[in-house]
């Protein structure tokens, strides 16, 4: 029994399962603006297997395809499959696994759904290649995540609407913004290993200026969300808050201080994720 803990375990350290509080909030407010409302029960849990799938399964091959990388950087080089925790047969089973889990539930949901699946998973595979060869990778990422809300909207109506394109390009933006603070520790490894990323190209002081620009048309976009759909008071009251967490998040990096990343990165784009799901939730249901 221990055992078979401990290798779930290695499997959850491998796809970083806890940064799910990244994506499926964003889901999860997609859903509730889609039904105006809470959905019914059964769309919840399949969006949910559908997140679950995809993530894993963009993870896991993350991973896979970027193993001689992780190997040869120090900051990464302690990961499963460069350590031999994880070989990489098993490593491909798990993403093979979780990408049929993710069609399922997409066909579970609706025959949108289904049709785009293959979308979804070609780009959640092309993501992992792009910082080969374009500094844009991190908006390829932040078009990966924004799978999240725009498969949720399409789960609960059946139809792909304008509707919900403010919040799906806030979830781009929002993520393109922490990504770059994220790669700002990998700068020197990726001039030596000719990767690509916005710190690279740009330095650092200019990654800090163009997150910070990213975030802050996040938000507006995130404020625009809230125009279309006519939401209330508390979803304004977490308008209000996020501004903050977002002051906060890159009042914690300097260009000649990046102690507090971890921080910054996990941390505050967690309590950003949550709160506006958990304000858009109260202004449904209260």
């Amino acid at each position: 029994m221990n055992v078979a803990i401990n290798k779930v375990s290695v499997y959850l350290r491998m796809i970083k399962f806890e940064h799910s509080v990244f994506a499926l909030p964003f889901a999860f407010v997609s859903a509730l603006l889609a039904a105006s409302g809470v959905p019914e029960l059964r769309k919840i849990v399949w969006i949910v297997v559908a997140m679950v799938g995809a993530r894993s399964g963009a993870m896991g091959l993350n991973r896979v395809i970027d193993r001689e990388i992780d190997l040869n950087n120090p900051r990464t080089s302690g990961r499963e499959i460069p350590r031999g925790a994880i070989s990489v047969s098993a490593a491909l089973a798990l993403v093979a696994v979780s990408f049929v889990l993710m069609v399922l539930a997409a066909y579970m949901l609706n025959p949108l759904c289904l049709k785009l699946s293959p979308v979804a998973i070609g780009v959640l595979i092309i993501y992992s290649y792009t910082k080969r060869f374009t500094w844009m990778s991190h908006f390829v990422l932040g078009l990966a995540i924004s799978g999240a809300p725009l498969g949720a909207w399409m789960a609960v109506r059946g139809s792909f609407d304008l509707e919900i394109v403010p919040l799906v390009a806030a979830v781009i933006f929002w993520l393109a913004g922490f990504d770059v603070l994220y790669a700002l520790q990998d700068v020197d490894f990726d001039r030596k290993f000719g990767l690509f990323s916005i710190p690279k190209k740009f330095g650092i002081r200019a990654s800090l200026v163009l997150a910070r620009i990213f975030h802050v048309i996040s938000f507006a976009l995130l404020v625009a969300n809230g125009l279309v759909f006519g939401v209330g008071g508390l979803y304004w009251a977490g308008m209000v808050l996020t501004a903050g967490l977002f002051l906060y998040e890159h009042s914690l990096i300097r260009e000649n201080d990046l102690s507090k990343l971890d921080i910054a990165f996990f941390n505050m784009n967690g309590y950003i994720s949550l709160t506006i799901f958990i304000f858009t939730l109260m202004d449904y249901v209260l």
